[in-house]
């Protein structure tokens, strides 16, 4: 018992020692902890808010669509037809009735409208009046030369008698001449006469309005009881056209190419042509000309394409797209790859390359790729990014093979 105690005193701290030092432990506790604060705000800081947020789009595969395989060129445009006419008058007049409704076929000369002709039947009626009473006193005035050169002639042989004098002679000789000069008037005046019966009988005519061309009827914008006039006038109360007619033949269509991809377009090309009406309906066409001149606020020259054969469902300013095809590809070649489609975001440039960044765990990795045709707002890529994989699409412009990133929802 005694060992015990003795040891116990020995282990006894004295009291001047232990007031001296009575703050350490707390001390260390509090740095311990700030310690402890400090490296979780690193962690935290170095883990978040190093990351650069970004938006993220997979790469997808593609095998079909607008894009026909071995395309080296796609463009949009859309369905016209090169006769389209909006049928009006030759006069201004008022309109008695209309003969067509849209979607109607006609043929070329068919009566379309009948305008007011009264006044034109009146003119045409006065006209004929005129001309009748010319070729009346036409008649009257050869009668009249007939009684002259026998008058003329009797003084003629009465003078070589000595009956009559040569004033007498010269007398007769006189009215002949003026009869002569007379008839010749009254020809001019029929011919006058003849002419205004024509134009009226045109006029009259020009009531009638006709089809130019064969077609179909796409719109009907007049009605019976309206006026209606070769120009605007009248404001709005005055129709310039009875309707709308369009040779369905002439379908074609027109699409804008840029011009930096115009030297692939050549003419006889090959072309595949998708409506938006029927995506899945690959329609044979090709390319008629390339118009020679270029816009210069879009930058795009116009291509005419003809189809190989037309169809009841292609109709006048239909929307399509179109596929400018390479030639066809030898015999026993294998057929194109599936294509990779990243959105048009996605592309960067980096030392002259085209690239995109691929979000691998939380990090970046920067590729170079090959990019293709393109098509609305994807782009077609030949190598370098696999189907599935996620590209960024919106990131800070400093980003970095390497970087770290959080992907935003």
């Amino acid at each position: 018992m005694t060992d015990l105690a003795n040891d116990l005193a020995a282990l006894r701290i004295p009291q001047e020692e232990r007031g001296g030092g009575r703050g350490r432990p707390a001390l260390a506790v509090v740095i311990v902890l700030a310690l402890l604060a400090l490296g979780g705000a690193g962690w935290y800081w170095s883990a978040n808010l190093q990351a650069a947020s970004v938006k993220v789009a997979p790469a997808a595969i593609k095998s079909g669509g607008a894009s026909a395989p071995g395309a080296v060129l796609n463009a949009s445009g859309y369905v016209v037809a090169r006769r389209r006419a909006t049928v009006s008058s030759k006069v201004t007049g008022k309109v008695l009735d209309v003969l067509i409704e849209e979607g109607h076929p006609v043929t070329a000369g068919q009566i379309v409208a009948h305008l007011d002709d009264s006044q034109p039947r009146a003119a045409l009626a006065f006209a004929e009046a005129q001309l009748a009473s010319a070729r009346k006193s036409f008649a009257e005035d050869e009668a009249r030369l007939q009684q002259a050169e026998l008058t003329l002639s009797r003084r003629q042989q009465l003078l070589k008698e000595q009956v009559v004098g040569k004033a007498e002679l010269d007398e007769a000789q006189s009215n002949v001449d003026a009869l002569k000069a007379r008839i010749a008037y009254a020809q001019q005046q029929i011919g006058v006469a003849e002419s205004q019966v024509n134009l009226q009988k045109t006029n009259l005519a020009d009531m009638i309005v006709r089809a130019p061309f064969s077609g179909v009827v796409i719109s009907k914008d007049a009605q019976a009881g309206e006026m209606i006039s070769p120009v605007s006038a009248g404001g709005g109360f005055t129709r310039t056209g009875i309707g709308t007619i369009v040779d369905m033949s002439s379908l074609e269509v027109e699409v804008d190419v840029n011009e930096t991809y115009i030297n692939r377009v050549v003419n006889g090309m090959r072309v595949e042509s998708v409506l938006d009406a029927y995506p899945d309906w690959r329609i044979p066409s090709r390319v008629i000309t390339t118009i020679p001149a270029a816009d210069r606020q879009k930058a795009t020259v116009k291509v005419r394409i003809a189809f190989d054969k037309l169809d009841p469902r292609i109709l006048p300013d239909m929307g399509v797209k179109v596929s400018f095809l390479r030639d066809e590809p030898a015999a026993g070649q294998a057929p194109a790859a599936p294509r990779v489609l990243v959105p048009k975001a996605a592309m960067r440039s980096a030392d002259g390359k085209a690239v995109v960044f691929v979000v691998k765990d939380d990090r970046v990795e920067r590729r170079a790729v090959s990019a293709g045709l393109e098509n609305g707002g994807q782009v077609e890529i030949l190598s370098g990014v696999s189907a599935g994989e996620r590209v960024v699409v919106d990131g800070p412009p400093t980003l970095k093979d390497g970087d770290k990133v959080r992907v935003q929802q």
